[in-house]
């Protein structure tokens, strides 16, 4: 239990040491798969056969960079970093292909000869998605306001981004969006109402 004089002490401290343990951790935890992410991008760049995931590729890349950045400017600092972050603007449109066609079972590659751009984009998919679930989990656990703000800030990039790798994969026949019955989605899409205002709140 606290006392008075050393909850005023705390309160106190420099920016650079305000931050939780659990903050401290997770934080840690969404840098170190940063820097696995973009070492990902270096390391299959060479590999990548279409030029339209190497575009990708070269949009996304220094974009992450410099939200490594700053997110690590603010974690060591506590301040804000040099710049706010930024929102990527992906380049594809919103098309998408639904239906499923049969193909072959996907499963692991055994060679290092079979890595091609649909596992190569699967690569580039997955480090998205890790960094949107890491980075809303340890903005959840932020008590540092500079920290938590960059953090969910750079959620929609994620998002964005993940978004842009599944559009091109969907487009190459490498993700398939399967669809319900027009029967079971209009049952789903009809399956809630407009909520109404309650008696005993605020207006």
């Amino acid at each position: 239990m606290f006392t008075q004089s050393s909850q005023s002490q705390d309160n106190q401290m420099p920016l650079s040491m305000n931050h939780g343990a659990h903050e401290l951790l997770d934080v840690h935890e969404v840098l170190s798969a940063m820097i696995g992410g973009l070492n990902q991008f270096v390391l299959l760049r060479d590999q990548v056969q279409d030029p339209e995931l190497l575009s990708i590729m070269d949009r996304q890349y220094p974009f992450m960079l410099d939200e490594y950045n700053i997110t690590m400017e603010a974690y060591k600092t506590g301040h804000d970093p040099q710049h706010p972050t930024r929102s990527y603007n992906m380049q594809l449109g919103n098309d998408t292909t639904y239906g499923l066609k049969p193909g072959e079972p996907k499963k692991p590659i055994t060679s290092a000869n079979e890595i091609n751009d649909a596992v190569i984009s699967g690569f580039l998919l997955s480090c998205h998605k890790v960094g949107a679930t890491g980075k809303t989990a340890a903005a959840l656990e932020c008590t540092n306001p500079v920290v938590r703000r960059v953090l969910q800030d750079s959620v929609p990039n994620c998002v964005e981004m993940a978004y842009e790798l599944s559009l091109y994969q969907n487009k190459k026949g490498y993700y398939q969006v399967p669809q319900l019955s027009q029967q079971d989605m209009n049952a789903m899409l009809n399956m809630y109402g407009q909520a109404q205002q309650a008696k005993n709140m605020p207006n």
